[in-house]
């Protein structure tokens, strides 16, 4: 089993900044692409960024230049540092990852349970 668990998420006012991470543990292989997606209750979940093993991220439009992604391999943790928040970025927070496990060695897309990010104006 694998399992994918966010840390971070809380209450900011608008102009603040919240760092998330995201930890990957149990059977684990290897990681391929990582990344953070986000919800808002009555909408799709939309992308906020990804980030490979090597490095190469991808952003939302609407994120370029105020968050950043990044990850620590050894610890197969990822993060999303978010800055200069707006009361639009309210939202719930997943985590996902691309995980090959033991003992089977398959390729799968785990989801974690999200956190909270409440921006006050």
């Amino acid at each position: 089993q694998v399992q994918l668990v966010e840390s971070g998420g809380g209450l900011v006012q608008a102009g603040g900044s919240l760092r998330l991470s995201c930890a990957a543990s149990g059977m684990i292989f290897s990681i391929n692409d990582m990344g953070w997606y986000r919800q808002v209750p009555g909408k799709q979940r939309e992308l906020v960024a990804t980030i490979s093993r090597g490095g190469t991220t991808n952003y939302a439009d609407s994120m370029k230049g105020r968050f950043t992604i990044s990850r620590d391999n050894a610890k197969n943790t990822v993060y999303l540092q978010m800055n200069n928040l707006t009361p639009e970025d309210t939202a719930a927070y997943y985590c996902v990852a691309d995980v090959q496990s033991l003992p089977s060695r398959v390729w799968l897309h785990y989801w974690g349970p999200g956190t909270q990010v409440t921006v006050s104006s």
